[in-house]
């Protein structure tokens, strides 16, 4: 359920189909004898309670107590359902006190099943599909009997079973998130509201199987942004890793399940679509060596195993399929597949071959060539390491110039003249690579040309190209500033890396858990509720109290 923003209604949605997909299914509205009334809303992580205004002993409530199930119990009022659909969607009688409705444009079905109380059904028909649909969901008699109704989803039949009764489907959905915030880790006091709105986003945004998504996936939001991306989902993997590695492991399975023959994974799945129109950097060595650390689980020889065929033959896509010739690096073929879609860099045009690319690629080969190693697979090992020494190679004779890394065009073999964006001072992550006076350059320049009142800002501040509300321009993005703590940590740099955290910290205090947000404001900017924001939080809230142990050399030399 969600307030439509344009509008302020109250919508039922349905995240089907992906973020592509319409996802208003019905209007809802509060009625009181036979009239609209005025509501206010009283919401908890596992309920809304829709109240009449003018006597709040009135009210509907609704609460989504399975996967796809939602429970509605009415007291002293009714509900109106309004259906916000296309041509060929249809509702029809299934049984008593039963109605089916078709979903052609989601391409799912709904049963409406009453319990407790009477509908009024308005739903003329329109030779291929009713001209509109209207359900009003009444208690019956006396009003104080109250009404209670379940709605379920379901892709071909319906299965009849027994619904428990409105209060025990709450409950359990309670305690089920009770369950979820007690893993979180622990927080001072005054990051308890941050704690707790990243528990409930997490919570909420898991979805079960279904179509491509072969097990549990953590969506990015259910506002709108209702995929998972190949890095995304990273930083989600990365959180759970500590409390829950089955569903950590999970968010890298599904892109793994899809990845394609050459290599390449998905740049998003939902449960109908999967995408290979763009891709995401290659992180996902990194993350999976931070989950090792966080949690033994991990170094189950078999799970080793079988991520590092799927890294191996992802990292082989980049080399083989994203360059032209061996005397130059791989290239990202859009904004869109380094995850920072309007940066700086790309102004240009595209290909683009980024020092971030390469960077990530060198980490990721070094990586590879540990785990080939921990496999006794010593002839893969060195050929990783050839590889990784090879591409750095090219980094520091094609991108860096005067001190700094910079990104070429292609097409031109030319150096991009913008050079104000953060993510050319990614190479930081291979610090353990780069000469100490190089690491110290881009250390000096975060502080001094991108570090705002909350972090980092992706575009700095002096750039005439930087922006307020940006995206990439400008604001600060939570995997980003992850990304350069972990970084700043490895390479020593422990008070900056602190600094960072506690600046994003407190920014959660003032702009929740959004996509990204203004750097001097701490306002959150376009989808006011992202789970990679809530998982980089937990993890730095984790650290804060628990720091994390100096591995560096042990995963990547």
């Amino acid at each position: 359920m969600s307030i439509e923003r344009d509008t302020n209604r109250l919508i039922l949605r349905d995240l089907h189909g992906g973020d592509e997909a319409p996802s208003s299914i019905f209007v809802l509205e509060l009625m009181k004898d036979g009239q609209a009334a005025a509501y206010d809303l009283d919401v908890t992580e596992t309920r809304l309670r829709i109240i009449h205004r003018h006597n709040q002993s009135e009210y509907a409530e609704l609460c989504i107590s399975d996967e796809d199930i939602i429970h509605c119990r009415l007291v002293g009022v009714s509900l109106k359902l309004t259906a916000v659909k296309t041509r060929y969607d249809s509702l029809m009688p299934y049984g008593p006190k039963q109605w089916e409705y078709h979903l052609y444009s989601k391409e799912i079905k709904l049963m409406f099943t009453l319990l407790q109380g009477h509908a009024c059904i308005q739903a003329p028909w329109k030779m291929v599909g009713n001209d509109s649909i209207e359900l009003i969901m009444n208690p019956d008699g006396d009003q104080d009997e109250g009404c209670v109704f379940v709605i379920e989803s379901y892709k071909t039949v319906w299965r009849k079973k027994e619904y428990e009764d409105y209060e025990q489907a709450r409950e359990r959905v309670e305690r089920h998130y009770e369950q979820w915030l007690r893993q979180m880790q622990a927080v001072p006091e005054r990051y308890e509201p941050s704690r707790r709105l990243a528990a409930y986003i997490t919570w909420s945004c898991v979805v079960h199987p279904e179509g491509q998504l072969k097990d549990y996936a953590m969506y990015m939001s259910k506002n709108w942004m209702f995929n998972i991306w190949s890095w995304d989902n990273c930083f989600n993997a990365m959180m759970l890793s500590d409390h829950d590695p089955q569903l950590a492991l999970a968010q890298l399975d599904i892109f793994m399940a899809h990845q394609d023959e050459s290599g390449i994974y998905a740049d998003f799945i939902n449960d109908k679509f999967l995408s290979f129109n763009c891709c995401k950097p290659p992180i996902h060595a990194w993350a999976f060596a931070r989950m090792r650390e966080r949690n033994a689980w991990f170094n189950e020889r078999e799970i080793v195993a079988r991520m590092y065929d799927s890294l191996a033959r992802a990292t082989n896509y980049w080399l083989d399929h994203r360059r032209s010739v061996a005397s130059r690096l791989p290239v990202y073929n859009h904004g869109n597949d380094s995850g920072w879609d309007n940066a700086s860099i790309f102004h240009d045009g595209i290909p683009v071959e980024a020092p971030d690319l390469a960077a990530h690629l060198i980490r990721q080969l070094d990586i590879l060539s540990s785990m080939a190693a921990e496999l006794q697979r010593e002839d893969e090992a060195k050929a990783w390491t050839d590889k990784a020494d090879e591409l750095y190679g090219l980094l520091m004779e094609r991108l860096y110039r005067g001190g700094r890394f910079v990104a070429r065009y292609t097409p031109e073999d030319r150096i991009i003249a913008h050079q104000d964006s953060l993510i050319l001072y990614m190479p930081l992550i291979i610090g353990y690579r780069l000469p100490s006076e190089v690491t110290a350059a881009l250390v000096n320049g975060l502080a001094e040309r991108f570090e705002a009142r909350y972090g980092l800002c992706t575009e700095s501040y002096h750039s005439p190209l930087y922006r307020d509300n940006g995206y990439w321009l400008g604001p600060i993005w939570a995997p980003v500033t992850y990304l350069f703590i972990d970084a700043l940590r490895h390479n020593g740099y422990n008070e900056f890396a602190s600094r960072l955290a506690d600046k994003f910290m407190d920014l959660t205090l003032v702009g929740d858990m959004a996509e990204n947000f203004d750097p001097f404001s701490g306002q959150g900017l376009v989808d006011p509720a992202f789970t990679w924001t809530s998982s980089v939080f937990l993890m730095l809230a984790r650290e804060s109290i628990q720091p994390p142990e100096e591995h560096h050399e042990k995963i990547f030399r």
